[in-house]
């Protein structure tokens, strides 16, 4: 008879855990400004419990995520604190150092020669100090209760290859890897390479071909995410995080081997049209990505790519289909009427 309740008691748990496995979230990034307000907040979280939105992204300082969370409980939402991990745009502090500065192979500083944007002013892994900066940075989300997850993005080298639908706009043709765009060569990083392999990456005719040289950049970016989960573990908060595509196409343009990390979730971004690819590809980098980790997938979605509301909804099937456990909109503050629609009843559908 005992044996019959163990089973039971064993079949009752598995079965709940089966349920919660079948759910299928709906999330979004929101950015909170420097200024709470209650009443804004009181509508937005309102806003997205009426689409069937169960996680909310919030890039926000510790002080206004504390303030957001009280409410969101309100509606059973859950809050990650969206953090800029390496890509730091007006640090005050780091701006100080620019020593702590990711270097390209011109030599040139990324406080100094800003690829692309303004706003791309990337630290370097390598430089101890500005490690110790980003993983402060990462402690004070830690800090903060009942804050879901610490949400890492920009965790990553600048774009050493930029998907082909932004390429014009930059007036680029990257049929290569551009020393201007090639980043990781802090002296540091030199250094220590060179320690190891008795060369200097500086002097590589195509350092492209050096998977040694690949590999310890990628290793530089998977000990700090890795170091930052195992203080955040110890102190019972998980950690997520925004990333490219799947991981062979994210080591190739930015450097970044997210398989190689210990996350409780991943939120690849992908935004097809940045690669002048069709919906299908959605599905394709869904299962890429599932099949190369063992934590959850949530498939990040673009909404000014899916305006055509059938295209939104494909999008949200396929990546079910292909073994995401949810989506996240960039971003649902920006969602028509008609893809606002969409989110209801697919929210409606899959969580019946």
């Amino acid at each position: 008879m005992k044996k019959l309740k163990i089973i039971f008691s064993f079949l009752i748990v598995v079965s709940c855990s089966e349920t919660n496995l079948d759910k299928f979230t709906f999330s979004t990034w929101v950015g909170a400004g420097s200024k709470f307000d209650k009443n804004t907040w009181t509508k937005k979280i309102n806003y997205y419990d009426s689409l069937g939105i169960s996680e909310i992204l919030v890039g926000g300082s510790p002080d206004i995520l504390k303030k957001i969370i009280p409410l969101a409980n309100k509606k059973n939402i859950k809050v990650h604190g969206w953090m800029w991990t390496l890509n730091r745009p007006g640090d005050t502090i780091a701006n100080k150092n620019p020593d702590w500065y990711a270097v390209n192979r011109k030599g040139q500083n990324s406080l100094e020669f800003r690829a692309y944007v303004d706003y791309y002013q990337w630290l370097s892994p390598f430089h101890p100090d500005a490690r110790e900066h980003i993983i402060n940075n990462a402690k004070k989300l830690i800090e903060v209760e009942g804050l879901e997850s610490v949400h890492l993005d920009y965790v990553r080298f600048p774009d050493v290859i930029l998907g082909a639908d932004l390429q014009p706009k930059y007036n680029i043709i990257q049929d290569r890897e551009l020393p201007e765009y090639d980043y990781g060569y802090h002296p540091i990083a030199r250094k220590e390479f060179k320690k190891i392999f008795d060369k200097d990456p500086i002097d590589f005719d195509y350092p492209e071909l050096s998977t040694e040289w690949r590999q310890f950049r990628l290793n530089s970016i998977s000990t700090l995410v890795n170091e930052i989960i195992s203080i955040a573990h110890s102190n019972n908060k998980k950690v997520t995080a925004a990333v490219f595509p799947f991981p062979e196409m994210s080591r190739q343009m930015v450097r970044q081997a997210w398989n190689d990390w210990n996350l409780d979730k991943v939120y690849p971004m992908l935004y097809q049209n940045f690669y002048r690819e069709n919906i299908n590809w959605i599905g394709f980098a869904t299962k890429q990505g599932v099949s190369d980790v063992d934590f959850p997938l949530i498939s990040g979605l673009y909404s000014p790519a899916l305006k055509n509301p059938k295209d939104l909804e494909r999008a949200i099937l396929i990546s079910k289909e292909n073994g995401a456990q949810g989506i996240s909109i960039f971003t649902a503050d920006g969602l028509n009427k008609e893809q606002q629609k969409v989110f209801i009843e697919l929210s409606n559908k899959l969580n019946q």
